[in-house]
């Protein structure tokens, strides 16, 4: 128990009906989740409102209300707190509630288009090799040290996020990386958080079904980086146009990282193959299993960082060299008549024209490419001709297939898909709605030496049509089908 004066530090507060000197049992903001004594944040949701929910927490044992208005009638012994913005006084409680956790140990954030997945779970292989016990929180799962968490969103709502940060200082840990998305930002969730340092991957089209228009989803990743303290350090892409944008109104000491331009940290890729690449980071060659380019910035941005955190240049190119590549990134098999299928997360056109251009410098052009992708659906629709068209273009044969079709028809998805696609790439396409036969053909199709590319949903296991989660994962069917070819 809690008093909630104590949980409103720092919340801007319009107006309080009650004693705030009473004490709640924990901070709630489902109301089905309501416990005796719980304090019931109202929060306006894309599909529910919050205030529409306040007497149902009342009935189920609620004892404070924290809301952006009044209600018409309250209750008597219930206290309501009327704030100007209920998601941030909800990120707010929550950190208070789990005594400020983030402001225990050294938490990273990492944001950008493409990247944050890689760079944030690396960055936890790379402090746990060098004995650094740590946390993780991101797309695919949420790490206490060894201990692994499920998780349902990119960034967490407030209450995971505090809590699981909470139970990493309990656990004695320093640092916790940690992927934060424009939703994130957008719905407050990372609001009372304290970083130590931000890290800027790149920036290219994504998820304008949300933010409407590229400006908007460009201004809420900066808010990242406008938030931050003069004590915190910024790390960005000086390659990517929109990096030094980002550190524009931060307070917090700047770094840069780069292939090409002027930067603090400086790498250059001397060899690239399907077995890793040879890297020139600073004045040290490092090879590493992880190959293309973008991984080459995404190994010299945890570079970086490291030597930032206080870790010994030599000492971070030596763990860099054993990473193992994350789940769903560039994760690669080799049948016994060596045809190699890669899965891997492309979900944006920058993403898939990276991973297709990567294949594309390494291979010989005696073999075919062939390329799996669909685009999922209630989402960006702009993206899925430029996507077509990609695929198409630097693809010898593409199958237009489901990603997460959701609520709409697949059909449509993939005619969206084709539109982008020039006259002359027209004939490398084929429409395979049902994705298992999608890639089930795909390896009927590859002939020795071929390559197949799966993009799009990469770690993911699951596919949902309508509403409903079904068991799928990419890697591990294309794996049964090219077995079944070998017998």
């Amino acid at each position: 128990m809690k008093a909630i004066k104590d949980l409103l530090f720092g919340v801007s507060i319009d107006a309080v009906s009650g004693r705030t000197s009473e004490q709640v049992s924990g901070i709630v903001h489902d109301s089905r989740k309501v416990i005796a004594f719980s304090l019931f944040v109202a929060v306006r949701g894309l599909q529910t409102d919050g205030h529409d929910y306040i007497d149902i927490a009342i009935s189920a044992g609620a004892k404070a209300i924290v809301c952006e208005h009044m209600p018409s009638h309250t209750v008597a012994g219930v206290v309501y707190i009327a704030v100007a913005d209920a998601q941030e006084a909800l990120a707010i409680l929550a950190s208070n509630w789990y005594d400020q956790p983030s402001k225990q140990l050294s938490l990273i954030g990492v944001t950008g288009t493409n990247g944050k997945t890689t760079v944030s779970s690396l960055l936890h292989q790379l402090f746990t090799r060098a004995g650094y016990p740590c946390g993780l929180i991101s797309t695919i799962k949420i790490l206490v040290g060894d201990a692994a968490f499920p998780t349902t969103h990119t960034t967490p709502d407030p209450l995971v996020i505090n809590h699981y940060l909470h139970e990493m200082v309990v656990a004695g840990m320093s640092y916790c990386f940690m992927e934060v998305s424009s939703h994130g930002i957008a719905q407050k969730r990372i609001e009372g958080l304290e970083f130590r340092g931000a890290i800027f991957t790149n920036l290219s089209q994504d998820h304008l079904d949300y933010h409407k228009t590229f400006a908007g989803y460009r201004d809420t990743k900066k808010r990242l980086f406008d938030g931050l303290s003069k004590k915190a350090f910024t790390l960005t892409n000086s390659d990517d146009k929109n990096g030094l944008f980002m550190l524009q109104n931060t307070a917090a000491k700047k770094y840069s990282y780069g292939l090409k331009g002027l930067a603090d940290f400086k790498a250059q890729i001397l060899e690239n193959q399907f077995s890793g690449q040879l890297l020139k980071i600073g004045s040290q060659e490092v090879w590493t299993s992880l190959l293309g380019t973008f991984n080459a910035y995404n190994l010299l941005a945890i570079y970086a960082t490291a030597t930032l955190l206080g870790l010994e240049e030599l000492e971070v190119l030596e763990h860099i060299s054993a990473l193992e590549n994350v789940a769903g990134r560039f994760q690669y098999t080799v049948s016994k008549e060596e045809i190699t299928a890669i899965v891997d997360y492309a979900h944006t056109p920058d993403a898939l024209a990276n991973i297709l251009d990567t294949i594309n410098s390494i291979r010989t052009k005696n073999e075919s490419l062939i390329t799996v992708v669909g685009c999922g659906g209630d989402r960006d629709i702009t993206k899925r001709p430029l996507m077509g068209g990609i695929a198409a273009e630097k693809s010898d044969k593409v199958i237009f297939t489901s990603d997460n079709p959701r609520s709409e028809n697949p059909t449509d998805i993939i005619a969206q898909m084709e539109a982008g696609v020039s006259a002359v790439d027209t004939k490398k396409i084929l429409w395979i709605e049902n994705r298992k036969q999608a890639i089930k053909t795909a390896c009927q199709l590859a002939s020795p030496k071929d390559i197949i590319l799966i993009a799009g949903k990469g770690h993911e296991n699951y596919q949902e049509i309508n509403g409903v989660r079904s068991p799928f994962n990419d890697f591990e069917i294309v794996k049964e089908h090219l077995t079944l070819l070998e017998e």
